[in-house]
């Protein structure tokens, strides 16, 4: 009679202990930095981090150490992100910039990507053909794609000691700023047969001076249509956990630094310890598993 309920107590343990699982290793990616940079929602460093419509868009290498946007035309290190104003600036290694130069063959943006350029963004195309590109249309019935209206940022770019190296007229260098990029955000240089291109997101307080420029791109996101953070999500970091999702529909998870994963947040109160569609709250577990061997000891 006691063996038996000895080894019933034993079998409703290990059953409990398969509800309370140690999380698997996707549960642990979760992290709150990525090289230098904080992570904070709605970005993530992996699959099943920050928000699920960012995650293709924004990724963390495997160690951890380099933040990338990556769009159909290639990868992009991140610079930094404005959180308050909702600012990525990342930069592009084909990009000319006072210091270097290079072919390239221009940046775009994904159709479905939740991100526009920001105000300000400004793109000179370089070494562009005067005879034949459509910049330099003939057709009075197009709009103009060259605003002539910032012309001198060109004659300061080609001040540059890098730039001058291409050697050719000032002429084929066209302002070309994100309205003109159309719906899809896309900027061909094949296309518009231009050799390469200068982003430039500030000037620094050194309007003539190119060699203090912020050379980059900064891209507005938006969290959702009504671009609200998230409660959970917030109750979340501030419990020291990071935003995620999972399972079939996306659902949120809060991931703590301990490898557990809840529908709340990290404080012990509420956390949870979860397997697929099966949670019971840690309280709980270990009130019911002392519970247990306590009466198995006093029957003992």
């Amino acid at each position: 009679m006691t063996l038996n309920l000895v080894t019933t107590f034993l079998l409703l343990t290990t059953t409990l202990l398969l509800l309370l699982p140690t999380p698997s290793s996707s549960e642990f990616a979760c992290k709150s930095s990525c090289g230098s940079l904080a992570i904070h929602y709605p970005f993530g460093t992996g699959p099943g981090c920050g928000s699920p419509g960012f995650q293709p868009h924004v990724t963390c290498d495997s160690d951890h150490q380099t933040l990338t946007f990556t769009t159909h035309t290639g990868s992009y290190p991140i610079q930094a992100i404005d959180y308050t104003n909702q600012v990525l600036y990342i930069t592009d290694p084909s990009m000319s910039t006072c210091s270097s130069t290079t072919t390239s063959n221009g940046f775009s943006l994904d159709w479905n990507a939740p991100f526009t350029f920001f105000d300000g963004n400004i793109f000179a195309l370089l070494d562009c053909s005067t005879s034949s590109s459509p910049l330099y249309s003939s057709n009075t019935t197009d709009v103009p794609l060259c605003d002539t209206s910032n012309a001198p940022i060109c004659s300061l770019l080609y001040s540059c000691p890098a730039i001058s190296l291409l050697n050719v007229p000032i002429s084929t260098c066209c302002i070309y700023t994100p309205v003109s990029l159309g719906p899809s955000f896309e900027m061909d240089l094949k296309k518009l047969q231009c050799s390469s291109y200068s982003g430039i997101y500030s000037f620094h307080g050194a309007e003539t001076d190119p060699s203090g420029w912020k050379f980059g791109i900064a891209l507005k996101y938006r969290f959702s249509v009504d671009d609200g953070y998230p409660r959970a999500c917030a109750d979340c970091e501030k419990s020291h956990g990071v935003c995620g999702y999972s399972g079939q529909y996306n659902s949120f998870t809060c991931s703590c630094g301990n490898g557990m994963n809840t529908s709340t947040n990290c404080y012990f109160a509420s956390a949870s310890w979860s397997r697929g569609s099966r949670t019971v709250p840690l309280w709980i577990g270990i009130g019911l598993i002392s519970s247990w061997w306590l009466v198995v000891a006093w029957i003992l």
